[in-house]
């Protein structure tokens, strides 16, 4: 097996054994990837603080061995890639972070790398850590459109007094009801639409939205993914969210 360096984003960890853990671990060079981890959960000195590292949403620099003959991986060496100040205490910030990590579970089906979705993950958690309450709020939303937009179903067009509906199920922007339940008008459109062409993230500073909107958002985007993702199933963090963001 050859050694490689690669970043990982942590989505799942589970006992392993007395004192070993199994991590699911989202690698910028070989996609979703289970990695044991010795002896992480042992007493000592020399391992104490370890499983730490392999918390949910956890950000790492990894050397790892890699054999695609195998479902099971080994690391070598590993650590922060980015510490966060906020992202493992806050609770808000926590909880979308969670939420993000179930998303990512429920969407990564394949070990396939994909380097710009790594990044678009990398980036959004790193973000929510420095981010203040209004941008912490947004960022599920930005981050389910921006996710369909790597998987390659990116809404087409924008709110406009022609074409003021979303068709969730096409993913364009048209101008009359479709026959399905599958689709927002109005202000919740042209929301929708203002985060669909957001680039930077500063700009989520700028959408300002009531509790009533984003729930209705975040449940619309939840059918907009499973409406192209096969199998996407159930957020169970998705009730937690919307009441935290409250």
């Amino acid at each position: 097996m050859l050694l490689h360096n690669t970043k990982g984003i942590v989505l799942r960890t589970v006992k392993y054994g007395e004192a070993s853990i199994v991590s699911t671990i989202y690698t910028e060079l070989f996609g979703v990837q289970s990695y044991i981890v010795k002896g992480a959960r042992q007493g000592t000195k020399k391992t104490q603080g370890k499983a730490a590292y392999f918390q949910a949403a956890a950000i790492l620099d990894m050397t790892v061995y890699h054999n695609e003959q195998k479902n099971l991986q080994f690391i070598r060496e590993y650590n922060w890639a980015y510490p966060y100040q906020t992202v493992l205490f806050d609770v808000v910030k926590n909880c979308v972070a969670m939420y993000m990590v179930e998303v990512l579970q429920h969407t990564l089906k394949e070990p396939e790398a994909n380097p710009d979705l790594f990044y678009l993950v990398e980036n959004t958690l790193q973000q929510l850590d420095k981010g203040s309450d209004t941008l912490t709020a947004n960022l599920p939303l930005y981050f389910m459109l921006h996710l369909g937009m790597q998987l390659g179903f990116q809404i087409q067009g924008t709110y406009s007094e022609r074409t003021p509906i979303l068709d969730l199920h096409e993913g364009f922007f048209v101008s009359e009801t479709p026959i399905h339940a599958y689709y927002l008008s109005d202000e919740l459109a042209m929301v929708a639409s203002q985060l669909n062409n957001i680039s930077l993230y500063s700009d989520l500073e700028d959408i300002k939205l009531n509790r009533a909107a984003r729930r209705k958002l975040l449940d619309a985007f939840g059918q907009y993914l499973s409406l192209h993702i096969t199998d996407f199933g159930t957020l169970k963090t998705l009730a937690v969210l919307q009441e935290i963001l409250g």
